[in-house]
């Protein structure tokens, strides 16, 4: 093959192949087709797709060790305000008993407004 595949947008394995109009990962299972992936990084979703943006409010989905606390992070708990940066934690925000705190935001979901 003359041309190189990009790599997966989900695990970013490099080992990545093309069936018909899709691209595939074998490490994953991702599928993607190719014009997606230009778009692919820069959007930040939630744990069931819908697509975040700064200011946002989110609710999380499951109770959450928080590093120095003795309490956990409340399945339910409310964060308004969220700011989307680039990183682990993709999250940023401002939570009421816990402070200044970065959250993964495969652990929260969107509240419609």
């Amino acid at each position: 093959m003359t041309d190189t595949l990009p790599p997966c947008p989900e695990c970013g394995a490099a080992f990545t192949y093309q069936v018909d109009a899709l691209l595939n990962c074998p490490s994953c299972g991702h599928e993607w087709s190719g014009a997606d992936t230009d778009d692919v990084a820069d959007v930040v979703r939630d744990s069931v797709g819908n697509i975040l943006q700064d200011g946002d409010t989110v609710t999380v989905i499951k109770d959450l060790k928080v590093k120095g606390s003795s309490t956990p992070l409340k399945v339910g708990t409310k964060v308004s305000g969220i700011r989307l940066v680039s990183g682990d934690h993709d999250i940023d925000c401002k939570i009421a008993g816990f402070g200044q705190m970065g959250l993964k935001s495969e652990f929260v979901k969107k509240v419609s407004d």
